[in-house]
């Protein structure tokens, strides 16, 4: 499973961490900038702040493709990514 989230709110980038706690199998995120945790609330999209500053706002979702990389280069074949410090390929 995999999840790609806005780390902004009311303008402010948030530096998102593993808090080191889960729920239910789940990672609880901390942010940096206001102590606050978030979490992925079943049948929800988005994070939801869980306690701090933001408590019970979101951080939007982005949709996700969830594929090998094999197949992902035959749909995509003209994909530009980084390599381990050889540059842009």
């Amino acid at each position: 499973m995999a999840g790609v989230y806005s780390r902004e709110i009311d303008g402010q980038a948030l530096t998102l961490s593993a808090s080191g706690w889960t729920y239910r199998n789940t990672f609880v995120l901390y942010d940096y900038e206001s102590e606050s945790l978030w979490y992925h609330l079943e049948g929800e999209s988005g994070l939801t702040c869980i306690s701090g500053k933001w408590n019970d706002r979101k951080l939007d979702e982005y949709p996700v493709v969830v594929m090998f990389w094999s197949e992902w280069v035959k749909k995509y074949p003209q994909t530009k990514y980084l390599t381990g410090g050889r540059g842009l390929e």
